[in-house]
């Protein structure tokens, strides 16, 4: 796995003080977070950014892979720092939204096998997992013991 150094973050053709900001606030971050819940870490540390200059800056990042990016059952979008150049997909809890970065592994094959299988040139995919993290299920049975 590539990553990119905490302090020297992808930043794209644009960087201005606003985009820093808010590539910093993700970096701080340990879940998938909505565009409305980096604006409020923002104002929190009293970074003057727009929430539309927000979404702009998540959907460039996004552009270029900076950020990972999750499309939710009930339409909202969940964005988180991209670590890793390599294609990867995610295991996400549905509770405190904590998330690993995993392989494919016969999802890859799977792709590329239904794209052939009706004349189609793979271009990309997405698959992620969703349950709950050991932590959560812990809470949720404090008598049994973590998966």
């Amino acid at each position: 796995m590539v990553t990119t150094s905490p302090s020297v973050p992808k930043l794209g053709p644009r960087n201005t003080w606003q985009r820093n900001a808010i590539i910093h606030v993700l970096h701080d971050l340990e879940t998938f977070s909505s565009a409305k819940d980096i604006y409020t870490e923002l104002v929190r540390r009293d970074k003057k950014v727009g929430l539309t200059t927000v979404y702009r800056t998540l959907q460039s990042l996004s552009e270029m892979k900076a950020v990972d990016v999750l499309h939710m059952a009930g339409g909202e979008t969940l964005y988180r720092r991209c670590d890793s150049d390599a294609h990867h997909h995610h295991l996400v809890c549905t509770r405190c939204g904590q998330a690993e970065e995993i392989e494919g592994g016969p999802v890859e094959q799977w792709a590329q096998s239904v794209a052939q299988q009706f004349g189609y040139q793979l271009t990309g995919h997405d698959a992620e997992i969703y349950g709950l993290c050991p932590s959560c299920q812990s809470d949720e049975h404090p008598d049994s013991p973590a998966a």
